[in-house]
């Protein structure tokens, strides 16, 4: 059986700089053995669901701009930065940059938080075209999109990590 220390440590940085979501599923008895990619997701989502309006804020205020500062100075998570990468994120032109640029200021002034969306499947076209449909969202229906991308993000991430079925 996994301890708290181990599941923690293996599952804290599913959900972007927020281990308190995986703590919290094992301190509630949400994990069970043998751990599986599903069941394992939807207990980390069940505790991120279960949290109050500011934490999942900050859950979100979290992840990086995309294609943003902390890209370019190199200051990713692993993860993000191979997910951004397999987008291409990490290949854009100069007018691409500053498109993401423009279109990540204006995000995070209307919102409060970055732009984000699970890019697994997607190239930097359809993110950019995602991008430039969902800033004209209003705040409610942008955050809890931004919540469900965030829920999609650890799925791939829980999958990478562990069996399916």
């Amino acid at each position: 059986m996994m301890d708290r220390d181990e599941f923690v440590g293996r599952f804290g940085g599913v959900f972007e700089h927020s281990p308190w979501i995986a703590e919290q599923a094992f301190d509630n008895g949400r994990i069970v053995e043998p751990l599986r990619a599903g069941p394992v997701h939807e207990a980390l989502c069940a505790e991120f669901r279960a949290a109050d309006h500011d934490q999942r804020l900050g859950v979100l205020q979290a992840h990086p701009d995309l294609a943003g500062k902390l890209a370019i100075a190199g200051d990713l998570t692993v993860e993000s930065k191979s997910e951004q990468a397999g987008a291409g994120l990490d290949r854009l032109n100069a007018d691409e940059h500053a498109r993401f640029t423009e279109l990540n200021t204006r995000y995070m002034r209307d919102f409060g938080f970055p732009f984000i969306i699970a890019v697994k499947g997607h190239d930097k076209d359809s993110i950019l075209a995602a991008f430039e449909t969902r800033v004209s969202n209003d705040e409610a229906t942008e955050f809890e999109t931004a919540c469900a991308q965030v829920e999609k993000i650890a799925g791939f991430r829980i999958s990478a990590l562990l069996p399916e079925a």
